[in-house]
């Protein structure tokens, strides 16, 4: 945690300030989300415990743990870090920093939005009510794609609301064919457990690359980042953004969408990239992407939340047909997309035969962006099996 900030005061945070947040509007906005999860408690090592318990209209505070449905345990650094917007509960799973004492340590992860609304007053979002609106004051066109030569106010606008956008035939054919060459180089050369790239396994049981996170190490990937065209296009932020630096080891990534997968992270549920903890210290920021193949329901989907990046949502599974629908990106090899880190997004399975989604990924961020807890990237708390593999987060809360 950044040592500029003040210590909380569990007791007395529960006692007067949280109490003072709630009244001020903070539980109104926490009791809009209607996700039927139960009470949750906090329980910190060695010391106290509070428990949150849902009402129609607000959230009551109660002193110890009796009444909750899921009790979790974590020290006081942790829960600092949730209330600071620097933790996240499914960071703190796979770091393995919490323990479950009670409960569904899932439960714990979807009363996400409810605490950041309780401790920060984040609205929780509600893709079923949102209105977003065109610069014209019409409804805005969440499926609209734009191009180069487009107005940039109309993009800049778009992207401020709907939270990502979708730049058509923005490198050539023969760009894409290049790029797809030294992808599939370091396809070639990647091996599980190198802690630079993801894996999975599919129905059959092969284990399957799911992306590459070193294309940095290339010059052709690592110098997009001055690509005219890409820095035009991070410009239209409000935000002033810097590229992520190409060291070879995160800078630029390589994703392989691939189909039938069982185990692993190449399908995602619904998301947002601070996901793992450091809202506070790194967004905005914002993860832009250069297909290299189309992304299709047949081919792997990217699908958006529009609106949601100024809000919080629960977590969801992709295919949950209860989840909401989004939008998906129809994009074509040459397309260019951004979107923020804080919009809810999804990637499910692809539905055809193939070829398969296939992306370049880069990344911009504020001048000052930090790791919250002062480490090299948010890739090591995720790789630590040695096969490589990136454990679904449901696996990972069953060991808490």
């Amino acid at each position: 945690m950044p040592a500029r900030l003040e210590t909380l005061d569990f007791d007395e945070f529960h006692r007067e300030e949280l109490p003072r947040r709630l009244a001020a509007g903070h539980g109104a906005l926490a009791a809009a989300d209607g996700a039927r999860i139960g009470s949750l408690a906090f329980r910190l090592t060695g010391g106290g415990a509070y428990s949150y318990i849902p009402q129609a209209d607000r959230i009551d505070i109660v002193s110890g743990d009796e009444q909750a449905q899921t009790v979790v345990e974590l020290d006081s650094e942790s829960w600092q870090g949730i209330v600071r917007e620097l933790e996240t509960p499914p960071g703190l799973i796979y770091a393995r920093r919490v323990k479950c004492l009670r409960g569904d340590p899932m439960h714990f992860v979807r009363w996400e939005p409810r605490l950041r609304a309780m401790y920060n007053g984040r609205p929780v979002f509600n893709p079923e009510t949102v209105e977003l609106q065109a610069r014209d004051g019409s409804s805005l066109d969440v499926h609209q794609t734009f191009a180069l030569a487009s107005e940039p106010e109309e993009m800049a606008h778009f992207l401020r609301t709907a939270g990502y956008l979708l730049v058509k035939n923005v490198f050539t054919p023969e760009e894409i064919a290049s790029f797809r060459e030294h992808g599939e180089g370091l396809r070639d050369s990647a091996r599980q457990g190198d802690k630079k790239s993801w894996w999975g396994r599919n129905t059959r049981g092969d284990a399957v690359l799911c992306r590459v996170t070193n294309a940095g190490s290339r010059p052709i990937f690592r110098d997009l980042y001055q690509d005219p065209r890409l820095t035009r296009l991070v410009r239209l932020c409000d935000e002033k953004l810097t590229p992520r630096e190409a060291d070879g080891v995160e800078g630029v990534t390589v994703l392989f969408k691939n189909p039938d997968m069982s185990e692993g992270l190449s399908d995602l549920p619904w998301h947002r990239d601070c996901g793992m903890g450091g809202h506070a210290v790194m967004c905005p920021v914002i993860n832009l992407s250069i297909y290299l193949a189309a992304a299709s329901r047949q081919a792997g989907e990217l699908r958006m939340l529009p609106g949601s990046w100024k809000g919080s949502y629960g977590f969801v599974e992709a295919t949950d047909t209860s989840g909401p629908e989004g939008v998906a990106l129809a994009a074509e090899a040459g397309d260019v997309s951004l979107h923020y880190g804080d919009v809810m997004h999804a990637a499910p399975p692809p539905e055809g035969p193939g070829p398969y989604r296939a992306s370049v990924l880069l990344n911009f961020r504020p001048p000052d962006f930090l790791h919250h807890r002062g480490e090299d990237n948010y890739n090591d708390v995720l790789l630590q099996r040695s096969d490589g593999q990136v454990e679904h987060l449901s696996k990972a809360a069953s060991r808490t």
